[in-house]
């Protein structure tokens, strides 16, 4: 898919560009509705003077350059996993090799885990604060629509929820166009501004950042927390690579976005100069009076279409950690024939809803929101950093001083971004940060549990050569017709064929011992998924090979096997699935509490049939009773 976008041309690179400018950048395209006043009117706002002015707007400049436009569209983006972006793609990596655990590589795979995990957090902070920001105009359009500021976010927020299980797929189109005209109307209403004040260039040059940050010290300092809220959205470019990938993203960028977004902050900035007082909003004070009315309603739309790419994202994010063993199961719903990336988890839909809303309605504004905002996202790309670092050493093979200059480069422009936020720790900031360390404990309980689980399972069964010899040399009763075992391992018999020869004493003619891996990269070629093997008395092993980005169907296992020769009959065939009845021990390997948490996800998980489209008429459950 990556190879394809990489060809594109004309048209078609056009098309896909304007469709990625919808998704990809509605984020970081909505950061003028909020940034600039942060910096001069927020919990820490500096003086509105000519110094400070071209200081921020300088150090604004510098960190689009610096942090988006080179780390992540020239950089980071090259660190693809098969055309697949993101952090968790950049995760499975460095991924160790099944059985190969260093302590190392295990911390690496943590880190880039959590990083993962703080996404979550943004994807409830940011419809949030988008949002609000946008509906927050009406406020300026007139006084007496003030009070109806939060009513009018709320229903907003909610709408946009109810509306995802329906998909998007449908509006989707108009996606591209809408925020198109976003980024023209940034430009324009940035370029009056300038033209009215073109001293405000002067904030090109790197020392007036340079001379902000001296004169001002700490302050100077905590401000960059507020500056930081310009490059928000950076990682969401690169995790919705796959969909569109590099080239026209990076065309984008470049033609479109990253200009217009130059030319608004440094059109408010020019506005500040003249009008110190309009710092409480300086994005709606430069909007025309007259154009008021059309530019909520505008801006409430880039904020919805922003918000909508972030809910996506959890999505897809939960979607690829299931696959890679990180959570249990869950049932994800396709909203589009013709979209991969549309789909809808609804535990993660109305987990979000109801942590989105609770942030409007316990801040109250976007100003007091945005302090809580950052944390999660610097401690993302201090990640990222840390994990480029490693795959330009060990896969791209650079030397050790080309990889690692580079690397402090980015280290230092994080670090910094990322000591400035924690200012806010008390003011909001922890809310992410509790949500990450929740989805951590979550996802590495759910790992660690299935392993302790797997090693339970490997004690109480045998070899698969050793069943196959004792079948043939002592054949139990036979009986016509195909039956499938799901198992952990291809070399160990499955529990529920442990269990069921045990107390059925007979074995069908066909038995199909079927093991479904996924493995460290997005999608795995159809010749290469089946692994099909002939194992004697009528037994056979196949190894059914899933990206971490593909949906693993009985239905596709079979259509494979036949094109390899095995006659798999779905529609007579019987699926002997394992269920185990767990409970926690006297001295639990993982530890009382998070043993309980294990059996709570366990319970709730998505069944085995249901994840794989398994006819529930033909699956017969075969239970066992394990400890933790």
């Amino acid at each position: 898919m990556h190879n394809a976008h990489e060809s594109l041309s004309g048209r078609k690179l056009a098309a896909v560009s304007l469709a990625a400018l919808g998704v990809v950048f509605g984020d970081i395209g909505t950061s003028p509705l909020y940034a600039i006043r942060e910096c001069f009117h927020g919990e820490y706002g500096i003086a509105v003077t000519q110094g400070n002015v071209l200081g921020v707007l300088s150090l604004v400049f510098w960190a689009l350059l610096l942090v988006v436009s080179l780390k992540y569209l020239v950089f980071i983006m090259r660190a693809d996993n098969d055309g697949e972006g993101g952090v968790l793609a950049l995760t499975a990596l460095v991924r160790p090799k099944r059985g190969v655990r260093g302590v190392g590589q295990w911390a690496l795979v943590a880190m880039g885990l959590f990083a993962a995990c703080l996404l979550y957090g943004d994807g409830m902070i940011t419809p949030a604060i988008s949002v609000l920001s946008a509906v927050e105009g009406l406020g300026h359009i007139a006084p007496v629509f003030k009070p109806y500021v939060i009513h009018v976010t709320l229903g907003i927020l909610v709408g946009l929820f109810l509306l995802q299980s329906h998909g998007t797929a449908r509006v989707g189109a108009l996606f591209g166009p809408i925020i198109l005209v976003w980024f023209g109307v940034l430009a324009v209403l940035g370029l009056v501004q300038i033209a009215l004040n073109p001293q405000v260039l002067q904030a090109f040059f790197p020392w007036h950042a340079l001379a902000f940050l001296i004169d001002n010290r700490l302050h100077g300092f905590v401000v960059l927390g507020a500056v930081f809220l310009v490059v928000t959205g950076a990682e969401a470019i690169y995790a919705d690579m796959g969909h569109f990938g590099s080239r026209p993203i990076r065309l984008t960028w470049f033609l479109v976005a990253f200009p217009a977004l130059i030319l608004n902050y440094f059109g408010q900035g020019a506005h500040l100069l003249t009008h110190p007082a309009d710092a409480y909003h300086p994005f709606y004070a430069i909007v025309p009076h007259w154009a008021l009315i059309p530019m909520v309603p505008l801006a409430t739309m880039a904020t919805i279409i922003a918000s909508q790419a972030v809910i996506t994202g959890a999505f897809s994010l939960t979607s690829q950690a299931m696959h890679l063993g990180y959570l249990p199961r869950l049932r994800v719903t396709h909203t589009s024939s013709t979209h991969i990336g549309q789909i809808y988890v609804a535990p993660v839909n109305w987990l979000l809803m109801v942590c989105t809303i609770g942030l409007v309605v316990g801040f109250q504004s976007s100003s007091k929101l945005a302090a809580a905002y950052g944390v999660a996202v610097t401690a993302t790309m201090l990640i990222t950093s840390v994990l480029f670092f490693v795959i330009a050493r060990k896969r791209w093979k650079w030397s050790l001083p080309a990889a690692a200059l580079l690397t402090l480069l980015f280290l230092l422009v994080d670090s910094a971004f990322f000591v400035s936020n924690m200012t806010k720790i008390f003011h909001g900031a922890w809310f992410p940060l509790i949500i990450g360390g929740v989805f951590f404990t979550v996802m590495i309980t759910w790992e660690q549990g299935r392993r302790i689980l797997g090693s339970k399972m490997k004690a109480l069964t045998e070899k698969l050569s050793d069943f196959v010899a004792r079948v043939t040399s002592d054949p139990p009763q036979r009986i016509n017709g195909q039956a499938f075992f799901l198992t952990r391992s291809h070399d160990l018999v499955p529990m529920a064929m442990v269990q069921n020869l045990r107390h059925n004493k007979i074995l069908h003619s066909d038995v199909f011992f079927l093991n479904i891996r996924t493995e460290e990269i997005p999608r795995v070629p159809n010749f290469e998924k089946i692994e099909a093997e002939k194992l004697g008395a009528g037994i056979h092993r196949i190894i059914a090979h899933f990206g971490y980005m593909e949906e693993p169907k009985m239905s596709t296992i079979a259509s494979l096997c036949k094109e390899q020769g095995i006659n798999v009959d779905l529609k007579e065939a019987s699926f002997f699935l394992g269920r185990e009845k767990l409970a926690v021990g006297k001295k639990p390997l993982m530890g009382r509490l998070r043993a309980q948490l294990f059996l709570f996800l366990s319970r709730n998980a998505m069944d085995a049939a249901g994840f794989f489209d398994i006819p529930s008429d033909q699956v017969i459950e075969v239970g066992a009773q394990l400890e933790l």
